[in-house]
């Protein structure tokens, strides 16, 4: 069930004009009414709401003697921290709209991302000045705040800014392969804030943290929940100083909303444990990739009854679209991803291959239609036009990309992206719902799953964990788990053990995951090298069509990632190559070359006839994968 918070002191009340209101005109109303409280902190450098302000101001007046008046694009190169929240309401106040650069970026992605904006000046600070000037070649121009004299005042800007104007655009991923741009305007950000800082009830005490980078999506949401409701923003830095340091930092900043992804949010519970519980955070906030139910489980676990939970899904073009704020007595749904409850602002949609909407429990395109979405990307006329639908004078359908079912009660169960449905073996497979499988084993913490293969229709999954620490699980022992769960097929045929798996943005760079090592995997059967010349060619056989070096004669073939296909393969490179009349059912459930050896071995005194031969591979040449899956299936090892 949806839970209401109640903190201590009255959420911020909202007009019904504020959405209509700029950015900077609702910033300087909360500098007004708390000129004096605190409003961003980072290690020892904290500025009130008045201090920020005439930062800002300076800061905006500074970029408006080097472009002149009118809205254009200004890139922002910063690191985490202050400066860029100070850059950001500046160039907000001088009538612009902003391009977030990260200075960890790589340079290729800084150099696409500026010429692709158009930005005629970038602004940063001295510590990112070398690398601002590595990127002159934009036919860029660029202002360092450090630098910034007296002649810029810090009084308000009297620059009449409407909320159609433009506020960001905000790069996320590209299914290109490179980034793209999404529009959005004041009006569209103020929707979402508002409605956000409702749910939560966002109040002047709260204090919160900013963990995501400025350059991504829901790292600007957090910033204006916060400075435009009078709260405290707190960034901090998890990768530079650790996540121990950021649960101890929890305490002592006496933080009340945490906000990460999944993955950061595993890392910091497990830091929590034994710990006393930080009785002054109210609210955990999970974004950017599904809430699984080892997510839900740590925070039971780590948290108290005073602290609640709160998953949904966002994306870069519609902002929130669902949430739920859950209590310990919410029951994880068996099976799928909760993901909340459809905000009042937007109508959830879900579609069916033809754009029409799919009957109540079934299976559809998620897909949001509102007045306050992301109306286009940035100089993609052509993909606009395919993720967008204009509905009426002043809706529009955002397409996610993203697959859902509606449960009765109304709750949002994600099933995946559809473009993660991979067909392995002639089956549809959502390669997240294997992470999940994987995710429930109390030895993994993070798990991506990926589809690999040169050929059409010879793909295979790869499986890529990071465990808890201590002994890690066996191969052997991760098939056995997921076997008990999963059709075989879609158990992955190899698992590569990383330190961490690659993420952008807290989610899982699947194109980052590296190539499979086709060694052989670590199993709970030693490794026995062939002792005669039937298991030696065995060996070549299996190893050239498994693709595994080496091979050993005790190695279960099902642990070496084989399947229906395979077998049958295999056996028919045995019958050529031994050319002995042999029980097709006998060899199809040896699960070992030690096995396969000895039935061979047994039939050595009776070679087959061309005829006989010829009958044996036709036999399995036309096995469909079923028939040949029952013969598999014979063999306990193989169930």
């Amino acid at each position: 069930m949806e839970m209401g918070i109640s903190p201590s002191t009255a959420a911020s009340e909202f007009e019904s004009e504020w959405i209509e209101s700029s950015i900077p005109g609702r910033f300087e109303s909360v500098v007004a009414r708390y000129p004096e409280r605190l409003a961003v902190k980072m290690r020892e450098r904290a500025l009130t709401y008045t201090e920020l302000n005439r930062a800002a101001n300076r800061i905006a007046r500074a970029v408006l003697s080097q472009t002149g008046p009118g809205s254009e694009p200004v890139a922002i190169l910063f690191e985490h921290g202050i400066d860029v929240i100070a850059a950001i309401l500046g160039v907000l106040k001088a009538g612009k709209f902003y391009v977030a650069i990260d200075s960890s970026f790589p340079a290729e992605r800084v150099g696409y991302i500026l010429k692709d904006s158009q930005a005629r000046l970038i602004v940063t600070n001295q510590r990112n000045i070398g690398l601002a000037s590595s990127h002159a070649g934009c036919a860029c121009a660029f202002l360092n705040i450090d630098e910034i004299d007296s002649r810029f005042t810090e009084e308000n800007l009297a620059i009449p800014i409407a909320a159609a104007d433009l506020l960001l655009i905000g790069y996320t991923s590209g299914s290109t392969g490179v980034p793209k741009g999404v529009v959005a305007t004041h009006s569209v950000v103020a929707q979402t804030v508002r409605s956000a800082a409702e749910r939560k009830r966002i109040c002047v005490d709260d204090r919160l943290t900013l963990l995501q980078l400025l350059a991504f999506g829901s790292g600007h949401g957090h910033l204006y929940i916060s400075l435009l409701n009078g709260a405290a923003v707190f960034p901090f830095d998890a990768k530079m100083a650790g996540v121990e340091s950021l649960a101890q930092w929890l305490g002592e900043e006496k933080i009340t909303v945490y906000h990460s992804s999944p993955s950061l949010f595993r890392l910091v519970a497990e830091s929590l444990a034994g710990r006393d519980q930080l009785l002054d955070l109210r609210l955990v906030h999970l974004s950017g990739a599904p809430v699984t139910r080892l997510d839900f489980e740590l925070y039971k676990s780590n948290f108290g009854a005073q602290t609640l939970l709160e998953f949904g899904m966002g994306s870069t073009e519609a902002r929130g679209i669902c949430s739920a704020i859950v209590d310990h007595t919410f029951s994880y749904p068996e099976a799928g991803t909760p993901i909340g409850y459809p905000h009042q602002h937007n109508k959830v949609l879900l579609l069916d291959e033809n754009g029409r909407e799919v009957a109540p429990g079934e299976v559809g395109e998620i897909a949001v239609m509102g007045r306050h979405l992301s109306f286009s990307y940035w100089n993609q006329p052509d993909l606009t036009q395919t993720k967008f639908r204009s509905v009426g004078s002043d809706e529009r359908i955002f397409l996610t990309g993203d697959l859902g079912r509606m449960r009765s009660d109304g709750l949002l169960i994600h099933l995946g992206r559809k473009d993660l449905m991979v067909k392995i073996r002639g089956y549809r497979i959502e390669l997240t719902e294997i992470e999940n499988a994987l995710l429930a084993h109390p030895q993994i913490q993070e798990a991506g799953i990926a589809a690999w293969g040169q050929e059409a229709g010879q793909e295979y999954l790869v499986a890529y964990v990071v465990t808890r620490g201590g002994m890690a699980p066996t191969v052997s022992g991760l098939r056995s788990f997921l076997s008990a769960t999963l059709p075989d097929y879609m158990v992955p045929s190899v698992f590569m053990f990383l330190q961490s798996l690659p993420l952008t943005n807290g989610k899982l760079d699947r194109k980052a995951l590296p190539r499979p090592d086709r060694g052989r995997p670590d199993l709970d059967q030693r490794y026995i090298a062939p002792a005669n010349e039937i298991e030696t060619k065995l060996v070549q056989i299996w190893e050239a069509l498994l693709d595994i070096h080496p091979v050993g004669v005790h190695d279960n073939f099902f642990e070496l990632g084989g399947h229906s296909l395979t077998a049958a393969r295999i056996v028919s490179r045995v019958i050529e190559s031994f050319q002995l009349q042999l029980p097709l059912e006998a060899l199809f459930q040896s699960p070992t070359i030690a096995a396969m050896a000895m039935i061979i071995s047994e039939h050595q005194t009776k070679p087959a006839t061309e005829a006989a031969l010829a009958k044996m591979l036709s036999d399995i040449e036309a096995m469909t994968e079923e028939e040949a899956r029952k013969q598999l299936l014979g063999n306990d090892v193989g169930r």
